[in-house]
């Protein structure tokens, strides 16, 4: 195993040490190992200012954050065999976890494999490479994957935002297996149609999975408000578990048809409607026609993408949950919900506690939500602590 080595400078290798991955551009000895000198998804060996080597991983030059630690030590090259081992590692989680082949697979750092996302679906994967690194690694992480689960199709959906970052090209296509079938999201009982190459993401949002069984409790005999439903997420679970009436909206068009039709798929037309809007322009007509729910889902996408758009994130995160309190029922029940990284939790609840007092409401937090178990949190890696929520009772003053 030759790679070149990556030197840190002096004092740089503490937060490797210390269990994360990553690797900024200004921490890099670039007298001793010029970032010139690599190519993007480059293996590297990672050295600290001492020349001692802490593992070996990847680099890209053109991004800021310029290598990712994949396995420490020396005894494991980057090959078709670590990523054998690490899927199975991963496998045997969700095994754990579930009882159906249904799941997040791969969570990037969490499980090992920084710059991977995988998302498995029955006999269907559908995964994302994020990184250089592991563009470059996307033949020997197709033959592992084939080899651990023998999928009937692997998807490359490789167009999240973050590619741009590391500079490269948006696009989807079949990795492994032949084309034509349906893809099947199956959740609690209920299977939801999913399009692996046109739908948000890998298709899916398996995050939210366990924070939806809460509305078991909360949801009988209720008008329920979806807000951002995607493709029913929420709304059919809240359908499975008695709501009285659904109604999801989204902007999409092809998300409002295919919550539709995934609603008469679970026999659940009856109760769940669907409704193309601007969530925010439908919140203000709801409230001006003093239409009122007894649950009102807020499952917005991230608002702060960025550091610096936290401000402007939010104020919108607050705007819209004092919309969504508008369209309450007296002791009604707001489900609220960030993905952004960038907002922290505290700020989240500030921004339902705002709103309430606006309104001269009264709040009761009454459970913090965080993404499912098969989306691992890595203690040393913030930024995989990204899911975030609540469910709060909203009574008058």
């Amino acid at each position: 195993m030759e790679y070149p080595a990556l030197h840190l400078k002096r004092g740089e290798d503490a937060r490797l040490r210390g269990g994360h991955l990553w690797v900024f551009s200004n921490e890099i000895d670039v007298a001793r190992s010029p970032l010139s000198a690599f190519e993007p998804g480059d293996a590297c060996v990672i050295v600290d200012h001492h020349g001692k080597p802490l593992g070996v991983g990847y680099v890209n030059p053109n991004s800021l954050i310029a290598a990712r630690l994949v396995v420490r030590g020396m005894d494991h090259a980057l090959d078709r065999s670590l990523f054998v081992h690490r899927l199975k590692v991963a496998l045997s989680l969700r095994e754990r976890l579930y009882e159906e082949p249904y799941y997040r697979l791969v969570f990037g750092d969490s499980d090992g494999l920084p710059g991977l996302t995988l998302d498995r679906f029955g006999d269907v994967l559908v995964g994302q490479a994020t990184t250089a690194g592991m563009e470059r690694l996307k033949d020997e992480m197709t033959e592992a994957i084939v080899k651990v689960l023998k999928p009937r199709q692997l998807w490359w959906k490789n167009d999240a935002g973050s590619r741009a970052m590391e500079q490269l090209p948006s696009y989807s296509d079949l990795g492994y297996g032949d084309y034509g079938g349906e893809t099947i999201a199956r959740e609690r009982g209920l299977d939801f149609a999913i399009d692996p190459v046109g739908g948000q993401k890998t298709g899916w949002f398996y995050d939210q999975r366990d924070n939806r069984d809460q509305l078991l409790r909360l949801v009988k005999g209720k008008r329920v408000l979806d807000m951002f439903g995607y493709l029913g997420g929420w709304g059919l679970r809240a359908a499975s578990y008695g709501a009285s009436e659904v109604v999801c909206v989204d902007a999409s068009a092809s998300a409002v048809e295919a919550t539709a039709a995934n609603a008469e798929r679970n026999g659940l037309s009856d109760r769940v409607s669907a409704v193309r809007a601007d969530a925010f322009d439908h919140l203000k007509a709801l409230r001006e026609a003093r239409e009122r729910y007894d649950v009102v889902i807020l499952d917005p996408p991230a608002f702060i993408k960025r550091k610096k758009d936290f401000k402007e994130g939010n104020l919108a995160y607050r705007r819209l949950n004092e919309l969504g309190m508008q369209v309450l029922a007296k002791d009604g029940v707001l489900i609220t919900c960030s993905c952004s990284h960038h907002m922290p939790r505290g700020a989240l609840l500030d921004s339902v506690q705002h709103g309430a007092r606006h309104l001269d409401r009264q709040v009761q937090m009454l459970v913090a939500l965080q993404q499912a178990a098969d989306h691992p949190v890595h203690p040393a890696i913030p930024e995989t602590d990204y899911l975030k929520g609540f469910i709060c009772r909203v009574l008058p003053a």
